[in-house]
C-alpha cells in the first residue's frame, strides 16, 4: 500500500517535523527534499526514525554546532562509515529488544543518508558489509554526482564530460571519460535486499519506495538523483525539472529490485534524446564545445537505450522469481 497522503499532510501541519527548516544547505539544493520526504514518510507510517548521516553536504549543513535541523535521534559519522554505524545501532536495538530492556513500544527504524562520494566510493565497503550481514536498515543515497561538499571533485558517480576540479574539461580531454557505476545493480546483487532508484521530480514514487524499504525485513537501499545546483550550474529552481528530464531520457530510469525481481515503476510514454538532458546542465558546457564530445553523447545514447531494453527484459523474466 502506498503512503497515505492524508497522514503526510497531517504530519506537515505539526511542529514535530523530523527534519526541520533552518539548515545551511544552498538555495535549491535537492538533498533536504530527500531527507524531509524520507523521514516524514517514516513518521507517517508510525515509525520512530533513528538517522545516521555520512560527512557531506547534508551533514555539515544541518548540524553546525550548536544548532541542528534534526528533530529525531541523529548520529554523525565519518565520511566512509555511516552504514557500519547504523548497523551497529540496529544490532544494539535488537539486542535490547530481545532482552526486554526497551522502555518504548514504538517501532524504531534505522535510516542512513550518504552522498555519492561516501556511497559509490569510500563508503562502499562498509555498506556492502552491512547489507551482507543482513541488518534491518534503509540506506538512502542522495546522488549529486560528485564530491560537492569539498569542491566538485569527481566521484564514481560523475558522468562523462561533466567538468570537475580533479578531472577538468580542457584541451587534452573532455573531463572524466568513464561512465557512472551502476550502484543499484551492485547493491541489488546482494542477497535478500530491496534496492531502487528515485528522483526529486517524483516524490510519491520515492515515498512509496521508502515505505517498501522500511517494511522490508532486512537491508534496503534507495538511490535518489538529487542535483547540486551550484556545481551542476543550473538555476536554483530547476532541480526537480532536471531530474524529470533524466527519467525521460533514460539517463535515470525509475525501477526497483526486490530480492532479485525487477520492476520499472515509471515508463514515460515518449522518450527524449539524452543530448537534451546534457545540454540543460551547465557543467557539460565546456565539453559540448569540443566536436569530439558528440561521439561520447552517441555512445551514452546507445548505452542508455541498451540498459532500458535490458531492464524491460529483466522485468519480464524475473516476475515473481524472488530469490529469498
Amino acid at each position: 500500500m502506498p503512503v497515505n497522503l492524508k497522514q503526510l499532510i497531517n504530519l506537515v501541519d505539526k511542529e514535530d517535523w523530523p527534519f526541520t527548516q533552518g539548515h545551511r544547505l544552498c538555495p535549491g539544493c535537492n538533498a533536504p527534499m530527500v531527507a524531509k520526504w524520507a523521514t516524514m514518510t517514516a513518521k507517517a507510517l508510525g515509525y520512530e526514525p533513528v538517522v545516521g548521516a555520512a560527512t557531506g553536504c547534508l551533514e555539515v549543513s544541518s548540524t553546525i554546532y550548536p544548532f541542528t535541523s534534526w528533530n529525531i535521534p541523529y548520529i554523525h559519522n565519518a565520511f566512509e562509515n555511516v552504514a557500519a554505524t547504523i548497523s551497529g545501532a540496529e544490532a544494539a536495538y535488537r539486542s535490547l529488544k530481545n532482552r526486554g530492556r526497551l522502555k518504548t513500544d514504538k517501532p524504531i527504524k534505522f535510516i542512513a543518508f550518504g552522498g555519492d562520494g561516501g556511497t559509490y566510493d569510500i563508503g562502499l565497503q562498509s555498506l556492502s558489509g552491512a547489507i551482507e550481514r543482513g541488518h534491518d536498515f534503509l540506506y538512502i543515497l542522495y546522488d549529486n554526482e560528485g564530491y560537492m561538499n569539498t569542491g566538485n571533485q569527481r566521484s564514481g558517480s560523475t558522468p562523462p564530460g561533466a567538468d570537475a576540479t580533479t578531472e577538468p574539461v580542457g584541451k587534452v580531454k573532455n573531463g572524466k571519460v568513464q561512465f557512472k557505476k551502476n550502484i543499484v545493480e551492485i547493491i541489488g546483487a546482494h542477497e535478500n535486499v530491496y534496492a531502487a532508484t528515485a528522483s526529486t521530480s517524483d516524490p510519491f514514487d520515492f515515498m512509496a519506495k521508502v515505505e517498501k524499504g522500511l517494511k522490508h525485513e532486512g537491508p534496503a537501499f534507495i538511490a535518489v538523483l538529487a542535483p547540486c545546483v551550484r556545481f551542476w550550474r543550473i538555476p536554483e529552481s530547476d532541480g526537480p525539472k532536471i531530474t524529470k528530464l533524466a527519467v525521460e531520457t533514460k539517463y535515470w530510469p525509475l525501477y526497483e529490485i526486490d530480492r532479485g525481481v525487477y520492476k520499472i515503476t515509471r515508463k514515460p510514454r515518449n522518450f527524449k534524446p539524452i543530448e537534451e538532458y546534457i545540454r540543460s546542465i551547465g557543467r557539460f558546457r565546456k565539453a559540448l564545445q569540443h566536436p569530439e564530445y558528440q561521439d561520447m553523447i552517441a555512445e551514452m545514447q546507445k548505452y542508455v537505450d541498451t540498459r532500458w531494453e535490458r531492464l524491460l527484459k529483466l522485468e519480464e523474466v524475473t516476475k515473481d522469481m524472488y530469490l529469498r
